[in-house]
């Protein structure tokens, strides 16, 4: 996965297993547009496994811990946990390994220039313990990219794009020309603001500073890890530039290797050491619900059949079946007050979604407006049974009260049944 685009890659059937083909892969490349390439990563994963059942393991390759997590999160909110995250080194020197351009090479420098920046690892090749790694956002593809821009703006043939959509564009065609200068001597490229032309020769001197510092950058990496090496792994799209292999086999004094389509390597490598992922007992949607949720709720709203069928925990999914239950509604807050209810009525309270903070790494998607309504609504307190008689009701006007005795009620006789003499007259 790159800052432009995410790259999927799955091996041919029938490969033999001591070595492997650079081109015996089906490959595909999802632009990035208007979302973040974690999510967009585990989307297509869950796409593609449920157009394809016949796939049974999926590797994904992680640069950081900080990425490792957000990928975490991105497929817990896509309900996939047969999978695994491998290091990008890791899968790097899988593919190199596979196809032995790495053969004899026991100490090795992975130069991994892409769109977003620069990592240069020092890697034991037996091992495959990373001795030494440091990256840079100052040296990258969308820095070599500007340079183009700049250039082509100064020589007058290009008029400065009004807007930021304009720029955008300007980019992409500046892209498309150092990358069509991997294999041509010049390229021209119209556009709405002009011709865009570049020579090699032109490009090269562009971009030298840049790439001395990198190689500058990757000598100094080998200095820190104290470590011989033995040869130069050149992976990533810049990796297609030739002025790149040039600047670094002088810089470093050993070979350098370029793989072909060196910006596929990771992906390539990571779909090598995809393996099934042993899942765990599956635990049945009922079993969890009756785990998790208070008897006091409500019964929480019917899933969807991928969400409940299409997930299978795995061995390190402890964390998520609690993840699963944050996400349904059954949160922390509820199960504290299960604790209380005894002996005092709950009040119904609406509580704002949460994501789970027992495990960093795994995320849960907000609960959604039907399932927080769930969680909100409890059944009444019971009533308390009584033994104890009803008060006695107030003595009335007409009642008489005599101690020992039960009131006694003087009944109210109308006027008209003892009708009274009309008065004397005056």
């Amino acid at each position: 996965m790159g800052a432009g685009a995410v790259r999927m890659a799955r091996p041919h059937t029938g490969n033999p297993h001591g070595h492997v083909e650079a081109h015996s892969f089906d490959l595909q490349t999802i632009p990035v547009a208007g979302q973040t390439v974690e999510e967009l990563a585990a989307e297509a994963v869950g796409v593609t496994l449920e157009t394809t059942p016949d796939i049974i393991a999926t590797a994904i390759a992680y640069r950081s811990e900080q990425h490792a997590r957000a990928l975490r999160a991105a497929m817990a909110r896509q309900q996939l946990t047969n999978y695994e995250l491998v290091p990008e080194v890791v899968a790097a020197l899988e593919f190199a390994q596979s196809t032995g351009d790495i053969r004899g090479i026991s100490s090795l420098v992975v130069y991994d220039l892409g769109s977003s920046g620069l990592t240069v690892s020092v890697v034991d090749t037996q091992s495959r313990e990373v001795r030494y790694s440091e990256r840079t956002s100052d040296i990258s593809g969308d820095y070599l990219d500007s340079l183009i821009r700049e250039q082509q703006i100064a020589s007058g043939r290009i008029a400065h794009p009004p807007d930021a959509a304009g720029l955008a564009v300007l980019d992409g065609l500046c892209r498309e020309a150092k990358e069509q200068l991997s294999s041509n001597t010049a390229v021209a490229l119209p556009s709405e603001q002009g011709l865009v032309l570049l020579a090699q020769e032109n490009f090269e001197s562009l971009i030298m500073l840049a790439i001395e510092s990198s190689a500058r950058m990757a000598r100094d990496v080998i200095t820190r890890s104290d470590r011989p090496v033995h040869g130069v792994l050149a992976i990533g799209g810049c990796a297609r530039i030739p002025l790149v292999a040039r600047v670094l086999e002088r810089w470093m004094g050993v070979p350098v290797i370029v793989p072909e389509s060196p910006e596929t390597v990771i992906a390539r490598g990571a779909a090598l050491l995809a393996r099934p992922v042993v899942p765990e007992p599956v635990v049945s949607a009922a079993a969890m619900d009756a785990e998790l949720s208070p008897a006091w709720l409500s019964a929480p709203p019917k899933r969807r059949k991928r969400e409940i069928s299409g997930a299978v925990l795995t061995v390190s999914a402890l964390a998520v079946v609690a993840a699963i239950g944050l996400g349904l509604g059954y949160g922390p807050q509820v199960l504290q007050r299960d604790s209380h209810s005894e002996g005092s009525p709950s009040t119904p309270t609406t509580s704002a979604p949460r994501t789970t903070t027992h495990d960093p790494q795994i995320a849960v998607a907000p609960a959604t407006p039907t399932e927080t309504a769930a969680e909100s609504i409890a059944a009444p307190p019971p009533r308390r049974p009584t033994t104890e008689a009803p008060p006695p009701p107030a003595p009335g006007p007409n009642t008489i009260v005599v101690p020992g005795l039960p009131p006694i009620v003087v009944p109210t006789i109308p006027p008209e049944v003892f009708p009274f003499p009309p008065p004397p007259p005056r």
